[in-house]
């Protein structure tokens, strides 16, 4: 197995979230602010997600977020803005989108440095985890990426648990292609070979779930 890897050079595989249907208002919109500008922008964002009652506006406010956490120029204005907790907190929400695009979200901000940590600090590894029970891929490959770009010499310990590491080996069994590769890379590449042979001892005799996390479906 190759030394273990750098989060940041690995994260070409696969690639950051953008969410297509709110492309048209960050082009139009965001690329032409100066730094002050693009912070009140944001501010301004997060400002009116708490004030709406309205979820179809949190969706989009989330999804745009999401999106801008994907430039640099973003980070720390986001960071500012505690933008990683709002995100970390949407994983714990009924509502299926704004589970999906807070974990897209922490996709996007955990390339940078600096909001790893703070999504460290803030204990999200577990809330991540617990994302790979959803039934909906993107959720999945998000989840699966973040842990990776999460996975630091002090954490390692805690995202690739024996739990994820038997979640990665089922996953590396379905049928969807990019669920069955992403996972043979976390299992390549971020899981000692003992690791995943101790998951698969483990995994003998059980047929149905891992600790909460179900199969995935074919």
């Amino acid at each position: 197995m190759s030394s273990f890897p750098d989060p940041q050079a690995c994260h070409k595989f696969p690639r950051p979230l953008i969410y297509a249907p709110f492309l048209s208002s960050i082009r139009s919109g965001m690329d032409r602010f100066c730094a002050s500008e693009r912070f009140e922008y944001l501010q301004g964002l997060v400002t009116e997600f708490q004030d709406t009652d309205s979820e179809e506006a949190k969706e989009q406010i989330l999804a745009n977020l999401a999106n801008f956490a994907y430039d640099p120029r973003n980070m720390e204005g986001l960071r500012m803005l505690q933008v990683t907790d709002l995100f970390l907190d949407m994983l714990t929400e009924e509502n299926e989108n704004f589970v999906e695009f807070g974990i897209g979200g922490l996709c996007n901000l955990s390339m940078d440095r600096e909001c790893r940590d703070q999504i460290l600090e803030s204990g999200g590894i577990p809330l991540v985890t617990g994302c790979l029970s959803s039934h909906r891929d993107e959720t999945v490959l998000s989840a699966i990426t973040t842990l990776m770009n999460l996975t630091t010499g002090a954490s390692r310990s805690e995202t690739t648990d024996s739990a994820v590491v038997q979640c990665m080996l089922r996953f590396s069994l379905t049928q969807n292609p990019r669920l069955s590769n992403l996972a043979t890379v976390f299992l390549q590449d971020y899981c000692l070979q003992e690791q995943v042979d101790r998951a698969r001892d483990i995994m003998q005799g059980h047929s149905r779930s891992v600790l909460g996390i179900p199969l995935p479906k074919d």
